[in-house]
This record gives structure tokens, sequence and C-alpha cells, in this order.
């Protein structure tokens, strides 16, 4: 069952599990796949034990394609791993997988082949700038793929104004970008920015749209999450868990801190 669904005021806690170089990438360096096995294994059990939802593991190669196909090796590495935590977490952990930066039918062979919950998409629809290219979406492809391997179940967020879909939108273009998201087979949009007003702005302009679950990707910490996730549905947290240091190990005490505060948010506004 897609996890998005019938939310009914719960609020999504997913961290973010920044992997290591993988194989079949130029940074790549021997030893990188038993130490990225072994963060992705222990993040993610941090996280189930401080009480959040679940985790996105998410590649970083620093270098990346453009497009939606990506190296086997990629592939068949973020499957190794997923399938690891999936085993050391259990099944009510929910678990995402992203190959990094548009590659959206690879990611959803990984979470069909080991159980993953989600996925997260820079573009599903549309198209973005990005470092390595302009990125542009491929939702038929996507669907087709989906359906293909039975893949509906596995939940997309996607991503429409944020960290990696770029462009200033007004009111009009938003809610084109999250209604076509949804028609396409998202299951959640993401948003983010910096400026709280306008990040308020940006949840409340989709919710008018009806219910769709809009899920931040960034942005949010222990000490502003209860008025950030006021609106939203969810929360995408790097940084914020691994305490400033991107990429460094998820903290306990950080994640266990922003839940409780959460928690706290969803019994005010029951």
């Amino acid at each position: 069952m897609d996890m998005f669904k019938n939310l009914n005021g719960k609020k999504l806690v997913l961290g973010l599990v920044h992997l290591l170089p993988m194989p079949g990438t130029p940074l790549y360096e021997e030893g990188n796949l038993e130490k990225m096995t072994e963060k992705a294994i222990q993040d993610c059990k941090t996280l189930q034990n401080a009480g959040a939802d679940g985790g996105l593991i998410q590649s970083v190669d620093v270098i990346y394609p453009s497009t939606d196909d990506t190296d086997y090796a990629r592939v068949a590495t973020l499957a190794m791993i997923a399938g690891r935590v999936r085993a050391a977490v259990g099944p009510d952990f929910k678990m995402g997988v992203q190959l990094m930066w548009n590659c959206i039918t690879p990611s959803l062979a990984v979470a069909k082949a080991t159980g993953a919950d989600f996925t997260r998409c820079t573009a599903l629809v549309s198209s973005t700038d990005s470092m390595f290219g302009r990125v542009y979406a491929e939702p038929l492809k996507v669907m087709e793929y989906r359906k293909k391997i039975d893949a509906q179940s596995v939940g997309m967020i996607s991503e429409i104004s944020g960290y990696h879909f770029k462009g200033d939108y007004d009111k009009n273009t938003l809610q084109n970008l999250a209604a076509s998201s949804i028609k396409v087979g998202a299951s959640a949009v993401e948003v983010m920015n910096g400026d709280f007003e306008m990040n308020e702005r940006l949840v409340k302009d989709i919710k008018e749209l009806g219910d769709i679950p809009v899920i931040l990707g960034g942005g949010t910490s222990a000490e502003n999450c209860k008025e950030r996730l006021r609106y939203a549905d969810g929360a995408l947290v790097g940084r914020a868990f691994e305490g400033g240091k991107w990429g460094g190990p998820i903290i306990e005490s950080i994640v266990a801190e922003y839940v409780k505060r959460v928690r706290e948010l969803e019994k005010e506004l029951a």
C-alpha cells in the first residue's frame, strides 16, 4: 500500500541516508562499498530507534548523469545496500531508494527488488537545469516501466520546487506542476524554500488543489520543525540529523528530539 495515502494528520519524518561514490562512477574508491553499506544500515537503525518513520537511501556520486538511465553497477550496488538495510530494520520501517540525479526507472527497479516503500523524483514532470545538464522529465517512460514491473505500490515523491528542481514559480505554475505530478503517478510532491513565509506559501498553494501530500525537501530542524511542518505532511531531513555535517552519521539524540516535537505538533493539530 502507498505509504502516503490516508495519513490522517500524521506527519512523516524521513531521514536522508547519504552514501559514498559507487562502483561505476569516477570518484569511487576501493573500500567505499563496505563503508557505505555499514553506514546505511547504522543510519537507518538509528532513525528507527529514534522514532523516525523511515529513511531515503540516496546515492552521492558527486558527478551524475542527467538522464533517466545509469550504469548497471550503480543499480546493483544500491539494490545490495537496500536489501541489507531491509533485513536489518524489518518491514515496518519506511525505506526509500534514489539514484541521483533523475534515475527514476532504475530507482523503481531497486525499490521493487528490495521491498522499498518509495523513491524520490527530481523531475517527474517538466524540466530543470542542473550542474550536469538540463534534466528532462520522461513521465510516459516512467509510467510504462512502473506498470511493467508492477511497482504501483512504490510511492513516488515528485520534487517541483526545491534543492534539485529549480525555478521561480508563480502560483499557477506551481499548482500545474503539482497536479501534473499526481496525474502521472506521484504519491506526494516536494517543495522547499529557505524563507519561512515563502515555504509556507508553497505548501498552502498546493493544498488549495485538494488532499495532495506535501513533503518538505529540507530546511527543517529540531528547532523549527513545528513551525515549518504545520501545513505540510512530512519532511526529508538530511544535514540537521547529521549534526550539521553533511554526509556524516545520523545522530540519534537529534532525531529523537525532532520526532518528539513533530508528534507534539500532531497532537496540537488533532
